[in-house]
């Protein structure tokens, strides 16, 4: 990436010569995967959802996949975000409803798509499990276990070499004035 970004710099600015380590976890990595996997399906399902039912064998329920697609698209948006928690757990909602809708396929009397549908419900079956371990390593990555968990600030002020640092300033500042 730091090739382009040396083509757009200023004549005056220092070239980008390598990158150092990146500071995302493996967590951070698969959210970022799991939100664009979830608005590229969003997008799939608002755009083709005739297709998708056709191949599922439940044709009729055009409208329901489109608003899947946008519940996804949602999702994606706010795993892309800072509230990755949110998001995540929008997506675990979304693919139990998922898992619903495609068991109502799977029982439809007269489906000859039935195949379709059972290796559909394997696929997000095996997308929860992701989104699961990746709520739950976000979470123990970025300290979001609860309300017992919150970080405490009750030892620090605000002034760099301590508030005894800061008063002795202060008291020879008027000293310094008074003379």
């Amino acid at each position: 990436m730091f090739p382009l970004s040396n083509l757009v710099r200023a004549k005056g600015d220092p070239k980008i010569l390598r990158s150092g380590p990146s500071s995302l976890t493996m967590a951070d990595k698969l959210t970022r995967g799991l939100g664009w996997f979830s608005i590229g399906l969003g997008l799939t399902e608002l755009l083709a959802p005739r297709k998708i039912t056709r191949a599922l064998g439940m044709r009729g329920m055009e409208p329901l996949v489109r608003a899947y697609g946008a519940r996804e698209i949602a999702a994606g948006v706010m795993t892309l975000s800072t509230e990755k928690h949110l998001g995540l757990a929008s997506r675990v909602a979304g693919d139990g409803l998922d898992i619903a809708t495609l068991a109502v396929g799977l029982v439809r009397p007269g489906n000859r798509r039935r195949d379709n549908v059972a290796l559909a419900i394997a696929m997000v079956v095996g997308v929860t499990v992701l989104d699961i371990a990746a709520a739950r390593a976000t979470k123990v990555a970025h300290g979001r276990n609860g309300a017992g968990d919150r970080r405490k600030f009750a030892d620090r002020t605000g002034f760099p070499q301590g508030v005894e640092a800061a008063r002795r300033i202060g008291t020879t500042a008027r000293t310094a004035g008074s003379a």
